[in-house]
């Protein structure tokens, strides 16, 4: 199968970028190279002959016509996307311009390029979203988030993506696309981008500076490893039925700071400090709007397709704090780049 990744120099698409190429795959890697995009994820693939770039932007209606012209993938998995919620506090439109009209100009080539191979019935679009369309859950633990939880979108970036996810939906509807679509739950790993939670908490960790955390802490994620997440993208892609949604969740519900705290007792003993690292933990004024509670439940996709996550958070966090302590080079040359290092999402 040849696969049209769209982000696929960001964190999680690069992870399937990986994993498809691995898996036997011919992959064509659609990326604008944004700030968060970095063509080094991927650099363990980029010399394979199943592996292909194109630098492009899902707006761009001309570009994506000549790549699927020249391509002519057999499925189209659509992680392109603005992610950051403390980016979307400041800036809203970035978000509206790439995750909204970009999916619809995107839906669009695809559509063209599947009438144009005569609607074969093997072709796919994955649409990959996020829980944050589903709003924000009580602390019940028995309440998560199903396929069939309304939509209540809280930010402008989860708002953006709940747009796009009916626009898939639409366009399956009304003009016969085929489709699958996927929301995850928090990713985190190798190759995450310095401005979330996990690698903000270890670099600053290693920099002897403070460990910010909203609020008190309580706001509950489940966390999901990214190479467990990318497998499941696959899954989905090659067994999923049309039409359809999977929620894919790690099956690790955490709070901010229980997550923080297990991170510093794992640099503690990885790369000890002058001081436990626990005591550079900071409460800081919480996120405009933070959501308290994301958890899914997974019943469908484990169900229906078999899958399930192999890495537990503790396993998954040792492996993430062990890739950055290595790979010091890799993260070091993001540091400059906007944004990075400096609260976000005051604004509001």
């Amino acid at each position: 199968m040849k696969i049209l990744i769209t982000g696929g120099a960001g964190f999680i698409g690069s992870a399937v970028v990986r994993q498809a190429i691995a898996a036997g795959h011919g992959v064509v890697n659609l990326d604008a190279l944004t700030y968060a995009a970095c063509l080094e994820n991927v650099a363990s693939v980029a010399d394979s002959p199943l592996y292909h770039f194109e630098q492009a932007d899902i707006r761009d209606p001309a570009a994506l016509a000549r790549i699927f012209a020249a391509h002519r993938p057999d499925a189209v998995m659509h992680l392109a996307a603005e992610s950051h919620v403390d980016r979307s506090i400041d800036g809203p439109g970035a978000f509206i311009e790439t995750n909204i009209t970009g999916t619809y100009i995107l839906l669009e080539a695809a559509r063209a390029y599947w009438l144009a191979e005569g609607r074969p019935e093997s072709f796919r679009f994955h649409h990959i979203s996020t829980d944050e369309v589903f709003g924000s859950l009580p602390a019940d633990p028995d309440v998560q988030f199903t396929e069939d939880t309304a939509y209540d979108p809280r930010s402008p970036y989860s708002a953006s993506k709940a747009a796009s996810d009916h626009l898939v939906r639409a366009w399956h509807e009304t003009y016969g696309l085929p489709v699958v679509l996927s929301n995850c739950s928090n990713n985190y790993g190798p190759y995450h981008f310095p401005e979330k939670l996990v690698p903000v908490i270890v670099l600053n960790a290693l920099a002897g500076k403070p460990l910010p955390i909203y609020g008190n802490g309580a706001n509950v994620r489940d966390w999901l490893y990214v190479e467990d997440h990318a497998d499941a993208l696959l899954t989905v892609l090659t067994k999923g039925a049309l039409g359809r949604s999977y929620n894919i969740g790690g099956e690790n519900e955490r709070s901010n700071l229980e997550l923080v705290r297990t991170l510093c007792a794992i640099l503690d003993e990885l790369r000890p400090g002058p001081r436990p690292y626990a005591e550079l933990i900071t409460h800081v004024t919480d996120r405009p709007g933070h959501d308290a509670r994301y958890a899914i439940d997974p019943s469908r996709i484990r169900e229906e397709l078999g899958w399930r996550p192999s890495v537990t958070v503790e396993e998954g966090l040792r492996r993430t704090v062990q890739w950055y302590l290595d790979n010091e080079p890799w993260w070091r040359a993001l540091q400059d780049r906007a944004g990075v290092g400096e609260r976000l999402g005051v604004s509001a």
